[in-house]
């Protein structure tokens, strides 16, 4: 058995529950007694693959073409989920948010992670979109972020391949544990969370987890 418990989090930098369930999840863990036990492994998942860089267009008036919609409503969605974020404390402005690709901020996540800053460099990212609305697709923005987070060496991946692989590996690994939506966790290799479900459910399955282990 590992020592600490594991908790892999599946996730996509411009999923607004993912952001919400990575709050969550941070107040769970912040409450769970064995707290210094934790270590949170984050991984890659694209919600679309195929997008294009720069949409061009505004996320409410990609919302409503993607979901044939009217845009107030995607407007009030949105302002649904502002509402759900503040909160938690945090200050989005999706009316701001860039829809981007977001393959080259997963490799640099990839990259943040080696150099044992994975969740400082997820947490920026979440906030470039949903609070600054910064374009997390435009690689000079993608080098400032690492910057802010002492993140070495993100110019030289866009030279390269490098951490292209790893990020492949993790959607590969979410297609086998079946994951088709995030935010998707694996809680000590054993429990899954699907959602952003809020942190006392995800304290009662840390819990759950631990006297699962300590009973083993």
């Amino acid at each position: 058995m590992n020592e600490s418990l594991l908790i892999d989090v599946w996730s996509d930098v411009v999923c607004p529950f993912c952001y919400l369930g990575s709050r969550q999840l941070a107040v769970a863990v912040e409450q769970f007694e064995h707290r210094d036990e934790v270590v949170i492994r984050e991984h890659a998942f694209e919600l679309d693959p195929s997008a294009p860089r720069d949409y061009g267009v505004t996320l409410p008036e990609l919302l409503a073409k993607k979901y044939g919609m009217p845009i107030e409503r995607a407007r009030a969605l949105n302002e649904r989920l502002e509402g759900e974020a503040s909160q938690l404390g945090l200050a989005w402005s999706m009316k701001n948010a860039q829809p981007a690709n977001t393959f080259d901020a997963h490799r640099l996540v990839a990259l943040a992670a080696h150099q044992h800053k994975g969740a400082a460099m997820v947490e920026r990212l979440f906030r470039a979109y949903f609070s600054d609305g910064l374009l997390i697709s435009d690689r000079d923005t993608l080098n400032e972020l690492a910057s802010e987070c002492d993140v070495d060496d993100a110019p030289s991946l866009w030279s390269s391949d490098d951490f292209t692989s790893d990020v492949r590996d993790d959607e590969q690994k979410a297609a086998e544990l079946g994951i088709t939506g995030v935010p998707s966790l694996v809680i000590d290799e054993k429990f899954m969370v699907v959602g952003a479900q809020g942190s006392d459910h995800l304290l009662d399955v840390l819990n759950r987890a631990w006297s699962r282990r300590t009973a083993a």
